[in-house]
C-alpha cells in the first residue's frame, strides 16, 4: 500500500523538475512513511511513497526492468503475483525481487494493455515504456485504490493517488466544476470520473488509459464490468456451499504479509464473516479491533466481543465519545474535495486503533452492494412492485401530486413519512432510486442554488450520473440494476474513498475480500431472490454462514456507523453551523441562496425539521472552501 505521483510530457521530452516531483510525492507521505523516492528523465517523472508490506528488503519503487526501458509505480497489492511470477518465468522473464511490483513490470512487457486482465487485486498502476514512448495507467476493477489525473495547459499530464498531490503542482487550474457541486449536494461526494475541479479527473474503476507522446489523449477505456450474468441451474444448498468456498479463498489470498495483520470487527455480518474465515485459515489467533461508543444507541461492541470470544481472537476495543466532532476540519484535509459521509469519523477512529497493533487489516466492505444488504434495496423493490402494477401515466397522475403536497414529517413515525415514497412511485426505477438516496432532493437543490448558479449548470442534473450508468448496465433486473448503480457510484465514491483516506491517514493497509473481482462476478450471477428474499437482505450469505456465526449476529437489525448529527447541530455545534452556513465563505461563492440556508438552519434548530444530513453536507463544503482559500493564498 503506497502513494504514487507522476508527470508525463505528452508533447515531447522537456526536463522534469525533480524538486517538483518530490513536493508532489511528499504530500502523500502518510500513505507510505517507510520509504520514498523519485525518478526523472527527460519527459517523465515518477514519485513513490512506500508502506512496506511484501518483500520489504527489495520492493522499492519506481521499479524498472533489467534493460531499464520499462518502469512502474504502483499502489496496492496483486494477490496472485506468485502464480503470475511462475507464468512469466516460463515465458523467459527473470525476476530480481519477490515483489508483486516486478510482476507488473514483466506483465506489461509480455501482454501490453491486456496485462490488467491477469491481475487479481487492488491497484492503481502507471507504466512508462520508453521504447513505445507510452504511459499506461489502470485502476482496479471495483475502485479500491484511487487514481487522479489532469492535463495541464502546457500539455503536461500529472497523476497521483490523492488530489492533494495534483494540487501541489503550481500549474493546476483550480476552477470549481459546477456539475461536481450539483453532484455533491445530491450524492454527498463527487462521483467518478469528475473531481471538484474542472481540470482534474478520477480514473474510473475498471478503466485504463494509454497516453503516447505526440498523440491526442484518448478517453479512458473500460477493461472490466460486473457481468450480472445468471449461472445455470443451482440449488440453494449448492450456492451456500460454493459461496463459503469462494469467500474463504478470497480471504486466504489476502493473508500474505511480512508485517502484523488483523481485521476490523464491528459485530456486523460482513466483518464477522471475514474473521470467521480468517480464524479457520490462520495458525495464530486473529488480531481484531473495534470501537465502542459511550451512547448505547450507537454502540454494537458487545456483538463484536461475542464473535471475538467465539473465535478466540486477540481483540481490542476502545470507547469513542459520540461527541467526536473535533475531526470536522481534519476530514476536510483528508478528503481533498467535499465529502459528506459522517461515518468517516468513526472510520477514522477505528483505523487509528487498528494501526496501534497491525499494519494490514481485512475489512467487510462491499457486502451490502454485492449481496443486497442495504435497507434501501428493500424499499426500492417494494416501490417497484407497486410501480410495475400501474401504467406510467396513472402513476404520475396519482403519486406526483401526492408527493408534491404531502407534508414533510421528519419528526413523525416512519409509517407516516410517506412523502418520499409517493415521490419515488411517480418516477421510474432509476429516478426513484436516485430520489431515495439523494441527500438533498431535486426540489431542495432548486432552492439551495442561486439563479446564477443554475445557469452555470446549463441543464445538467445529478441524476445524469445514474442514468448514464443505467444505460450501460448489463442487466435489466430491478434489484441487480440498483446494485449495479451503487457499484458504479456509492461504492467507489463514498465507501471505498472513506476507507482508503481514513486508513492511509494512519499508514494502515486495508484489504477487502468481499470485493475480490472473481467473487463479485460469481455473486452477481446468483438469482436476485437469493440476495433479497422478502425483507431479508444478504439472504444466501446469511444462510451459508449459519454454521459459522450465531443467529443474533446474522439476523439482528443492521446498525451502521452512525453519529448523532441532529443533536450536535442543536447543541454543541449550533454556533458552528450558523457561522459556517450563514457566514461569508458560502455567501461569497455566489452558489447559495442564503435565505434558504437561513430557513434550513432555523427549522433544524427549532426541531420542526431534521436537516442534519444537508447541514453536514454544507459544513463539509464550507470547510473545503476555507482550505481552498488558504491554499490559494499560500
Amino acid at each position: 500500500m503506497c502513494g504514487i505521483v507522476g508527470i508525463f510530457d505528452t508533447r515531447g521530452a522537456r526536463e522534469i523538475d525533480p524538486a517538483l516531483v518530490k513536493r508532489m510525492n511528499e504530500t502523500q507521505h502518510h500513505r507510505g512513511p517507510d520509504e520514498g523516492d523519485v525518478y526523472t528523465e527527460p519527459g517523465v517523472g515518477f514519485g513513490h511513497r512506500r508502506l512496506s508490506v511484501i518483500d520489504i528488503l527489495s520492493g522499492q519503487q519506481p521499479m524498472f526492468n533489467a534493460e531499464g526501458n520499462v518502469g512502474v509505480v504502483f499502489n496496492g497489492e496483486i494477490y496472485n503475483y506468485p502464480e503470475l511470477t511462475e507464468e512469466l518465468q516460463k515465458l523467459g522473464y527473470v525476476f530480481r525481487t519477490k515483489s508483486d511490483t516486478e510482476t507488473i513490470v514483466h506483465a506489461w512487457s509480455a501482454w501490453g494493455e491486456e496485462c490488467v486482465q491477469h491481475f487479481r487485486g487492488m491497484f492503481a498502476i502507471a507504466v512508462w515504456d520508453r521504447v513505445k514512448q507510452t504511459m499506461f495507467m489502470a485502476r482496479d476493477r471495483l475502485g479500491v485504490k484511487p487514481f487522479y489525473y489532469a492535463v495541464l495547459p502546457d500539455g503536461m499530464f500529472i497523476f497521483g493517488s490523492e488530489l492533494k498531490s495534483l494540487r501541489a503542482h503550481p500549474d493546476l487550474p483550480r476552477a470549481i466544476d459546477p456539475r461536481a457541486v450539483e453532484d455533491y449536494f445530491a450524492y454527498g461526494y463527487v462521483p467518478e470520473p469528475k473531481t471538484i475541479y474542472s481540470s482534474a479527473f478520477k480514473l474510473s474503476p475498471g478503466f485504463c488509459l494509454t497516453v503516447k507522446i505526440g498523440e491526442p489523449i484518448p478517453q479512458p477505456r473500460q477493461f472490466w464490468d460486473v457481468p450480472f450474468k445468471l449461472h445455470g441451474a443451482m440449488t440453494q444448498s449448492d450456492a451456500e456451499g460454493e459461496l463459503v468456498v469462494r469467500l474463504r479463498e478470497a480471504v486466504k489470498i489476502r493473508l500474505k504479509a511480512e508485517v502484523p495483520l488483523g481485521a476490523f470487527l464491528s459485530g456486523g455480518v460482513d466483518s464477522s464473516a471475514i474473521v470467521a474465515m480468517m480464524a479457520g485459515l490462520m495458525k495464530d489467533p486473529v488480531n481484531t479491533c473495534s470501537i465502542a461508543f459511550n451512547d448505547k444507541a450507537f454502540d454494537e461492541s458487545e456483538y463484536a466481543e461475542q464473535v471475538a470470544r467465539q473465535y478466540k481472537t486477540h481483540h481490542h476495543t476502545e470507547t469513542v465519545d459520540t461527541d467526536d466532532y473535533a475531526l470536522l476540519d481534519t476530514l476536510a484535509d483528508l478528503y481533498d474535495e467535499p465529502y459528506a459521509d459522517s461515518s468517516a469519523i468513526p472510520t477514522y477512529r477505528v483505523c487509528q486503533l487498528a494501526r496501534k497493533r497491525v499494519t494490514v487489516a481485512l475489512s467487510g466492505d462491499g457486502g451490502d452492494e454485492n449481496l443486497a444488504g442495504y435497507r434501501r434495496y428493500r424499499y426500492a423493490m417494494a416501490e417497484d412492485s407497486v410501480r410495475s402494477r400501474l401504467p406510467t401515466g396513472l402513476r404520475k397522475l396519482v403519486f406526483g401530486p401526492l408527493g408534491k403536497y404531502y407534508p414533510k414529517a421528519d419528526w413523525a413515525p416512519r409509517m407516516f413519512r410517506a412523502k418520499t415514497t409517493f415521490e419515488a412511485l411517480s418516477r421510474d426505477l432509476v429516478e426513484g432510486y436516485f430520489h431515495g438516496v439523494s441527500i438533498m432532493s431535486d426540489a431542495m437543490r432548486a432552492q439551495l442554488f442561486t439563479p446564477g448558479f443554475h445557469k452555470q449548470l446549463q441543464g445538467y442534473r445529478a441524476i445524469d450520473v445514474m442514468q448514464g450508468h443505467a444505460a450501460k448496465s448489463p442487466t435489466d433486473d430491478p434489484l441487480s440494476m440498483i446494485q449495479y448503480l451503487d457499484m458504479k457510484t456509492y461504492l467507489p465514491g463514498d465507501i471505498l474513498t472513506k476507507v482508503d483516506r481514513a486508513s492511509m491517514a494512519h499508514a494502515l493497509e486495508v484489504r477487502v475480500p468481499l470485493l475480490d473481482h472473481k467473487l463479485v462476478e460469481w455473486i452477481s450471477g446468483l438469482p436476485p431472490e437469493m440476495k433479497l428474499r422478502g425483507s431479508e437482505g444478504k439472504y444466501i450469505f446469511k444462510k451459508s454462514l449459519e454454521q459459522y456465526l450465531p443467529n443474533d449476529i446474522l439476523y439482528r437489525k443492521k446498525m451502521g456507523f452512525a453519529v448523532p448529527l441532529a443533536g450536535w447541530f442543536r447543541g454543541p455545534l449550533r454556533q458552528r453551523v450558523r457561522d459556517s452556513l450563514l457566514g461569508e465563505t458560502l455567501k461569497d461563492t455566489g452558489i447559495f441562496n442564503i435565505d434558504y440556508l437561513t430557513e434550513m438552519v432555523e427549522q433544524h434548530e427549532s426541531g420542526r425539521r431534521d436537516y442534519s444530513a444537508p447541514i453536514w453536507t454544507l459544513l463539509m463544503f464550507e470547510a473545503f472552501l476555507r482550505k481552498e482559500l488558504l491554499g490559494a493564498g499560500a
